[in-house]
């Protein structure tokens, strides 16, 4: 079955950082892009990060611009996430998912808890 396996989650303190990884499982990640996602209790879905299929264009949502690092190794089928400067705000379930846009995913993981806390 064709889904995503996020892993490298955990408790940081501010300023700390982690990277995030989203293995693809049954499929070829070329050609499709990517998004990162996350959610905190209570709080809608947010759009983090995409990366193009394409021409590994890249976008991020303003709060983690100069922060977040978004990144592929086609031949690893693996999307990353590094994530930099942590903020306590950055606290949420974080999933991968394609595509980036749209009513649905196609395809997304289960998610990895990031918890950023002093």
């Amino acid at each position: 079955q064709e889904r995503f396996v996020e892993s490298g989650g955990g408790s940081v303190q501010p300023g700390g950082s982690l990277r995030l990884s989203c293995a693809a499982i049954g499929f070829t990640l070329d050609y499709f892009a990517i998004g990162w996602f996350r959610q905190a209790p209570g709080k809608e879905r947010e759009g983090v990060s995409c990366i193009s299929g394409s021409d590994g264009s890249t976008y991020y949502e303003d709060s983690v611009k100069g922060r977040f690092t978004i990144s592929r190794d086609n031949a690893k089928n693996t999307a990353y996430l590094q994530m930099n400067s942590l903020k306590p705000e950055d606290t949420a379930v974080y999933y991968c998912a394609t595509p980036c846009y749209g009513p649905s995913f196609d395809i997304r993981g289960q998610g990895t808890q990031v918890t950023v806390t002093a």
